[in-house]
């Protein structure tokens, strides 16, 4: 177990792999744990960091660093920490792209590219996100995968009290208004099947700047990386190898991708 202190407190991390830095944060109900066979499929040519945020996992449960300026400055203090001071590449599911999205408007120029997967940007999401225990929240979206045991089991870790804070303020805040203006290339990625955090009913690429490019994985639920972990970690590889200055609408679609665009 690899650990930081931030605060007085331990953050728990894990790294997988050499090359660029990557760095990996989990949604509402689980951890780092749930990141590792993505961190795996990319550990040849990149280096894959996990964090557990405040509250989460192994990393201390500080009641008084749930808001989402907070998470945004323990990923802050994580790359100060590690001397990752170059631009990085985020990936961020449910919360973790919350908190992403709180870091790249405040640190713009430390991003080079982010993954925001099921990540409620137009305010629509199950009001059971907020009434419900991490614990039966898996219960709920993963009722009978195989993965379910390990997620599940990380899910028990969680502070309830950690979960619901940082969703209200990322809608009183705005910040999505201030996130479609940035000119970060960004992959927004939904499960068809996400009870959750719904897909859009059309994702209709003119009303997202051309930095940004949306899927929808149509066999998946809230956690594509894995019920759909092939499609999930192949786009994720092309995303991270392109260029620069590359546009993301360049990727090309794969057989087993699916898009909806009209």
């Amino acid at each position: 177990m690899s650990a930081i202190v931030c605060n007085s407190e331990v953050v728990h991390y894990e790294v997988l792999g050499r090359g660029k830095p990557v760095v990996f944060l989990h949604g509402w109900a689980g951890s780092w744990r749930y990141w590792v066979p993505t961190m795996q499929s990319i550990a040849y040519g990149f280096r894959a960091y996990a964090i557990d945020l405040w509250g989460f996992g192994d990393t201390e449960k500080a009641n008084a660093y749930y808001s989402l300026e907070d998470q945004s400055g323990l990923l802050e203090a994580f790359l100060r920490e590690l001397g990752i001071l170059g631009r990085v590449a985020l990936v961020g599911h449910g919360l973790g792209a919350l908190v992403a999205i709180h870091y790249a408007i405040n640190h713009p120029n430390q991003v080079a590219r982010m993954v925001l997967s099921n990540c409620p940007l137009n305010g629509v999401y199950s009001n059971r996100l907020l009434a419900e225990s991490p614990v039966n929240l898996v219960d709920w979206l993963m009722p009978e995968s195989e993965h379910k045991a390990m997620v599940r089991a990380e899910a028990e870790k969680a502070d309830s009290s950690a979960l619901t804070r940082p969703l209200l303020e990322f809608q009183s805040l705005e910040l999505h208004e201030n996130f479609f203006e940035s000119e970060i290339n960004t992959l927004l990625l939904y499960g068809g099947h996400d009870p959750l955090v719904p897909p859009p009913a059309e994702l209709l690429e003119e009303e997202y700047p051309l930095c940004m490019q949306p899927f929808i994985f149509e066999n998946s639920g809230h956690f594509p990386m894995l019920e759909d972990d092939n499609q999930f970690n192949r786009l994720l590889r092309e995303f991270l190898e392109m260029e620069r200055d590359a546009s993301p609408r360049s990727l090309e679609l794969k057989s087993q991708w699916k898009r909806r665009v009209r």
